[in-house]
């Protein structure tokens, strides 16, 4: 029986590409703000809400992509590629046809935006930029479903490098589009969602091109009839993912609200937030990166009903989640004045404000990351043992009847302001991780396994 540290080194080795294509990810973002806030104010404002409001669409619509890789998981631990092939086409379908459903929202986004109190030329600039890179979406979600297959067979590499691929891409047809050199028309915040929609596309297209023609992957004849519909299979895919979906949206949603409550405590309330939670986000992916591993490691021992094997890759998930809570800890508190110090221009006359709010709320990152930590790794292995339906109801109760309430009434009654707010999301990411773990535990011990190969 392997032991606990055969688990760490196996969960570490597929789980480290998928941390490293998760940062890579955050700056293909980070890459488009600096760039566009080079060329105008106006730009930047269109750029970052556009960016906004299209991730919050595609965390959203991945719930279909997520949902094919505890299945793919399960199917290759038990050496079945007609399953492979059938859950991943399907996941596939459904992704693409979500994407185009998601088309029309983005064409006509700017009287949405302009019923939500944005102003007239910023929504026309948004809208502008949406109703091209909207159309990346499809490729957006075709590559989160190819990458969910093949971090369930543990090609993570191949991850890794097409993300690394599409930040270098990115800058350097933003660089073109955006400002015009090299002879390139000068397009502004057009350039940047044109550079988008390409980044996403070749990304799909590299994932695709892997999957199917790479050595051992033309087996699973994954594009083979990809026409022809799967009812079974699709319905296994919807019935897995829109949990997900909308318990993405309820995550999602609670950090926007927290922003917008933000905003009403003053401009350098709502700067030193966006300066925090931008830092606490880039290392979250740590943890999001480890939990898909623990969706994967956990899926496979699932399909082996390996009841050992599953409880160890569950601790050995754990631990290293733990052990990354630890190091960003340390981070936060060692480092913070000089993290907050590299968003700020200093010479600005609210830069001392923003400066001393911002690593205050950093140190409260320090208790806030290790509840966030340990819910997003409870949804991993919850997804790993494919159960998103209860998961989605804590995950909405804990968040908007428990996390926003209090965050409101420490904030405002209490009078705590922005540590208030954040205190509250504490709260409800806790309330989350506490129920979430709690569900994986009694699942584990409920679960009658028996090995696959004395399965009929």
């Amino acid at each position: 029986m392997d032991g606990l540290s055969y688990h760490l080194k196996r969960t570490l080795v597929l789980g480290l590409p998928l941390v490293g294509s998760q940062l890579a990810q955050i700056m293909v973002g980070l890459t488009d703000t600096i760039m566009l806030g080079r060329y105008s104010v106006d730009a930047l404002a269109a750029g970052t809400l556009g960016n906004s409001m299209f991730f919050l669409f595609f965390i959203v619509g991945a719930g279909f992509a997520f949902a094919v890789m505890p299945l793919v998981a399960q199917a290759v631990a038990r050496l079945d590629d007609t399953r492979t092939r059938r859950v991943t086409r399907m996941g596939l379908w459904l992704s693409g046809a979500l994407a185009l459903g998601m088309l029309p929202l983005f064409f006509f986004s700017g009287p949405l935006l302009s019923a939500a109190g944005q102003g007239p030329q910023v929504a026309a600039d948004t809208q502008a930029y949406l109703r091209i890179a909207g159309f990346g979406m499809i490729p957006a979600l075709l590559t989160a479903t190819f990458r969910s297959h093949l971090s369930a067979m543990e090609h993570t590499r191949i991850v890794l490098l097409a993300t690394l691929a599409a930040v270098v891409l990115n800058a350097g047809l933003n660089w073109l589009l955006i400002f015009g050199n090299w002879g390139a028309p000068e397009l502004g915040v057009r350039g940047a969602a044109i550079a988008s929609v390409a980044v996403h596309s070749l990304t799909a297209v590299v994932l695709a091109i892997y999957a199917t023609r790479a050595p051992g992957m033309g087996r699973f004849e994954l594009l083979r009839n990809i026409h022809r519909p799967d009812w079974p299979a699709m319905a296994e895919i919807f019935c897995l993912g829109w949990p997900i979906s909308l318990t993405h949206l309820a995550e999602s949603s609670l950090f926007a609200a927290t922003a917008l409550m933000m905003g009403w405590l003053g401009t350098a309330a709502l700067a030193a937030h966006g300066i925090a939670i931008t830092i606490a986000a880039a290392t979250f992916m740590v943890h999001v990166g480890l939990s898909a591993a623990a969706t994967v490691r956990v899926g496979q021992a699932w399909g082996r009903g390996d009841a050992t094997g599953l409880k160890r890759a569950a601790i050995a998930a754990m631990i290293l989640s733990a052990a990354a809570v630890v190091v960003n800890t340390a981070v936060y508190l060692l480092a913070g004045e000089w993290l907050v110090r590299r968003f700020l221009d200093t010479s600005d006359p609210e830069a001392g404000a923003i400066l001393a709010l911002g690593v205050v709320l950093l140190r409260v990152a320090a208790l806030f990351q290790l509840v966030d930590a340990a819910q997003v790794m409870a949804l991993g292995l919850l997804r790993g043992v494919q159960d998103t339906r209860r998961p989605m109801i804590y995950a909405i109760i804990a968040y908007w009847a428990l996390g926003l309430p209090v965050s409101y009434g420490l904030g405002f009654g209490l009078d705590w302001g922005p540590v208030g707010l954040w205190m509250g999301l504490v709260i409800g990411l806790a309330a989350a991780g506490v129920a979430l773990t709690g569900r994986f535990v009694r699942i584990v011990d409920r679960a009658d396994m028996e090995p696959v190969t004395s399965r009929s």
